[in-house]
């Protein structure tokens, strides 16, 4: 067994956000299926991150646009 611990990730790409190594505005929610901020999230937190985790640093109006999205598609916990 693999212990989460035992990872290392080299930092994003110069330009990509440092938390999930995509391009996006700092208002906008990291990218919960990126594999670099799954196994970042991982390590810091001890389990893999939601959509909620996702989202949380941005404004309250684009949590709720983000989780009333999410729910339509059925991926929201």
């Amino acid at each position: 067994m693999i212990k989460a611990s035992e990872f290392k990730l080299l930092p994003a790409a110069p330009g990509l956000c440092p938390e999930c190594a995509i391009k996006h505005g700092h208002d906008e929610p990291h990218n919960k299926d990126s594999l670099f901020y799954q196994i970042q999230f991982k390590i810091k937190f001890g389990r893999f991150p939601e959509w909620s985790d996702a989202i949380s640093h941005c404004t309250k109006e684009a949590r709720m646009a983000w989780e009333k999205e999410l729910k339509k598609r059925g991926v929201w916990k």
